[in-house]
């Protein structure tokens, strides 16, 4: 698997995400999945859509929105389909819960679970992107309100993560500035406690993965 899970947008080493294609970024598309944001206002979200776009296009690549929501309810493989051309998709921050459940509708959950393991593409996201490849979500419910996916979808939250990672990620951690450091502070604090195998990372800082290397930067 090749991934690039960041704590903020794309942190501080998006060279190290570039790195992990197979292609030049300029003839890179890059699919944007934006439905961790589903419950906000369609204006609010159409901003924060755009600013990712920036930012990867700042990078070089073309990013293409791939909404989630457009997939809900019909056969996995037309989802498959769409992701399969990407060889990179990158997955915004927001709601864990929200867009667990947008996945897991999609389809895309295990879309990607399969696209990852047949190395058919890179994963970067950041925030709830990286948090919901947990085996299990208790705990992310101190930061992010489980209400949401009704709010997003009028269904009920799932608990399970896609279980790509073996720990949590918990985001903006000492991150000064950042309105959730305090809160995901005390989540880490818990999984320290009850022993639940995690990850902290700071604004700045992301996690790289090829196939059987992990590093921190």
């Amino acid at each position: 698997m090749r991934m690039y899970l960041s704590s903020f947008r794309t942190g501080d080493h998006p060279d190290q995400m570039l790195a992990l294609l197979t292609r030049p970024a300029s003839t890179t598309d890059v699919a944007v999945i934006a439905n961790a944001i589903d419950a906000l206002p369609d204006s609010e979200r159409r901003v924060a859509v755009q600013r990712e776009f920036g930012a990867l296009a700042g990078l070089g690549l073309r990013p293409v929105e791939v909404d989630l929501r457009a997939f809900f309810d019909q056969p996995s493989t037309w989802v498959a389909a769409a992701l399969s051309r990407f060889p990179l998709v990158w997955v915004r921050g927001g709601n864990v819960f929200v867009l667990r459940q947008a996945l897991a509708r999609s389809g895309a959950d295990r879309a990607l679970t399969d696209l990852l393991r047949q190395d058919a593409l890179v994963y970067g996201g950041y925030s709830a992107g990286a948090c919901v490849l947990a085996p299990d979500l208790h705990g992310l419910e101190q930061c992010d309100d489980p209400r949401a996916v009704r709010t997003a979808y009028g269904d009920r939250p799932r608990w399970d993560g896609l279980a790509l990672l073996d720990y949590v990620v918990v985001p903006h951690i000492d991150s000064p500035g950042h309105p959730e450091t305090e809160i995901l502070g005390i989540v880490a604090d818990r999984y320290h406690a009850e022993g639940v195998a995690h990850q902290p990372l700071r604004d700045g800082q992301a996690i790289v993965i090829n196939d059987r290397s992990t590093r921190l930067l």
